[in-house]
């Protein structure tokens, strides 16, 4: 009998596909923090939430009267320890956004009969009060809705207890937050520091401006205080920037055994050498090869008087022309029109520490040195180019 060929699963619909991918976005990404921060938010608030409450004890007394702790206090509580770095979870946001909220209740409950009306009323019109005031806190809604749920016709519930709790909340949560390493009030961050010669937001490929407009294109609240997201966005591009270079080194992409010259070199010769070589730098080098300084297409032009077209190429050939005499009023070797404060880099520095360097420093041309501070190699922009275009794209490596 002929065997019976393996079945085969049939494809799945589209309307199964298009379910799966629903429900696979419902589920919720990761929390990104380890166990100590998971404790120390969980502590935090507990410890918040007893302080507030012994505190609102206290006030009240064992009178009757008006509540010693609100429920919105533990959403309030999440925010201040669990994420304290939010926009919502500011000190300004706390007291601001559970007063005036309970204010908004309290208004609404004594206006509207209708609970369910009034509810709805107060959650909304605290959203906007609070959007208007710059202190929106999601507990607000709550302390709204309770204000109308509780029949609250006493404007002193906003002050004892939710402002009262506020208060104390926060400065529970200023108190935490120093003793757990924690700062609060959150500070905002800054984009990582640049090289001296550049600042962070130059060397981006987005400024501030940039990140304003995406802002209000976006045109939603958004749970991170817009400088934290300028970081952010800093640190991820940084750290784009070093794993598409990967781990190259300047010994990696620099030219080995440079054409070098000593300071007695005559100029003559030096610039021979650049020509046959069809370079614009020479590193200049002691007896022991260490760099003394570099000598560059610039410096010939330089000591020509550059900025004199008329007669270049002649008063050129006139100062590499060699000299009978013993005494000159003009310069004969490299030694005398080197520059002499010359960036050098070693061999095992990052490659990507350089960009800087030649994009923004002005320089074209890096000698090498070893840990014994001699001549190695030298790093051009072409050198650097190359080594880029290869660190990004696919499946090249660098030599």
């Amino acid at each position: 009998m002929p065997s019976a060929e393996p079945s085969r699963a049939a494809p799945a619909s589209p309307f199964a596909v298009r379910l799966r991918a629903w429900l696979a976005s419902l589920w919720p990404a990761p929390v990104r923090i380890d166990a100590a921060e998971r404790w120390r938010a969980a502590a935090g608030a507990a410890l918040g939430i007893l302080a507030t409450g012994l505190v609102g004890h206290g006030l009240a007394g064992d009178g009757p009267g008006l509540p010693w702790l609100v429920a919105p206090l533990g959403a309030s509580a999440v925010l201040v320890f669990g994420v304290p770095s939010s926009p919502l979870a500011q000190p300004w946001s706390v007291v601001g956004g559970n007063t005036l909220s309970a204010l908004v209740g309290i208004a609404c409950a004594l206006c509207i009969p209708d609970p369910a009306l009034a509810g709805a009323l107060a959650v909304g019109l605290a959203i906007a009060v609070m959007l208007a005031m710059r202190c929106l806190h999601p507990p607000g809604g709550a302390s709204a809705l309770l204000a109308v749920l509780a029949h609250t016709a006493d404007w002193r519930f906003a002050l004892f207890p939710v402002l009262t709790n506020s208060l104390v909340l926060v400065a529970c949560g200023m108190l935490y937050g120093r003793w757990s390493g924690r700062p609060y009030p959150h500070r905002a961050q800054r984009p990582p520091p640049a090289a001296p010669s550049a600042s962070a937001e130059a060397r981006s490929r987005f400024t501030a401006a940039d990140l304003d407009a995406a802002l209000a294109h976006y045109n939603r609240v958004i749970d991170v205080h817009r400088d934290d997201l300028q970081a952010l966005l800093a640190h991820a591009e940084a750290a784009a920037y070093q794993r598409n270079l990967g781990a190259l080194r300047c010994d990696d992409i620099m030219t080995r055994e440079p054409v070098a010259v000593e300071f007695g070199t005559p100029l003559r010769e030096a610039w021979s050498l650049m020509r046959q070589r069809g370079i614009k730098a020479l590193p200049v080098i002691d007896r022991a090869r260490r760099v003394a300084g570099i000598v560059t297409v610039a410096d010939f032009l330089r000591e020509a008087d550059l900025d004199t077209h008329e007669g270049l190429a002649g008063r050129l050939r006139d100062m590499l022309r060699a000299i009978a005499s013993s005494h000159a009023d003009r310069p004969e070797v490299v030694g005398q029109i080197m520059t002499r404060r010359v960036r050098v880099a070693s061999d095992h520095r990052p490659a990507a520490d350089l960009v800087p360097l030649f994009s923004e420093g002005g320089h074209h041309h890096i000698p090498v040195i070893d840990d014994e501070r001699r001549l190695v190699g030298i790093i051009t922009q072409t050198d650097l180019v190359r080594a880029l275009a290869r660190a990004v794209r696919p499946g090249d490596t660098a030599a």
